[in-house]
């Protein structure tokens, strides 16, 4: 089936929710197709990681690191010659990629055992910026890894676990056929009766 004009989405396609939640969290999805020619500020890449900056840590140890690469850059270019799969054919128009990086230990080898779930929370915060900056965010794990720390010199201890998409969205008939189905698909969620474990 293909793509027509009535079924392409607006940029709002809010969640379907049981109880009202903050506008950027109802807005906030992940499209694939990005305008090309957008580019985002200094002040918004600012605050997007000024967001993730301010997140919750562990300890307050921050183990996260971020590498921010604009489109039309080297940096950006490495990013996604390092995407597998079709995630590279549609990044490439995004306006700026962000490598979400877990710090795993000191340079003394002391452990950061929550460093992974502490840059979670920082790209969360991070993808809500965004929203509140006029912007959409897609993350990527479909990444070859060693590409991304051979290209970056990252040591043992940093370990790359996304990469971000950050920028305009643009309509789904900018997309191939099968990636265009999915960005019009509806948005899902299981029910809360099967994530909540235990309430009281």
């Amino acid at each position: 089936m293909s793509i027509t004009e009535s079924a392409l989405p607006t940029t709002a396609r809010s969640a379907d929710t049981i109880v009202p939640i903050v506008a950027e969290l109802d807005a906030r999805w992940s499209p694939r197709s990005f305008d090309p020619e957008a580019t985002v500020t200094d002040a918004q890449l600012d605050a997007l990681l000024e967001a993730a900056r301010w997140a919750p840590s562990a300890n307050n140890f921050q183990p996260r690191r971020f590498i921010v690469a604009r489109r039309g850059t080297h940096h950006f270019d490495t990013i996604v010659h390092a995407l597998v799969g079709f995630n590279a054919a549609w990044a490439v128009n995004a306006s700026a990629l962000v490598v979400g990086i877990a710090e795993t230990s000191t340079v003394e080898g002391d452990l950061r055992s929550y460093a992974e779930y502490d840059l979670g929370a920082a790209v969360a915060h991070l993808v809500v910026q965004a929203q509140a900056e006029g912007l959409h965010t897609h993350q990527m794990a479909g990444v070859e890894w060693d590409q991304i720390v051979a290209a970056f010199d990252l040591a043992e201890n940093l370990k790359p676990m996304t990469i971000t998409a950050v920028g305009v969205v643009d309509t789904a008939d900018k997309l191939a056929e099968a990636l265009a189905e999915r960005e019009t698909a509806p948005r899902t969620r299981l029910p809360l009766s099967e994530l909540v474990i235990a309430r009281s």
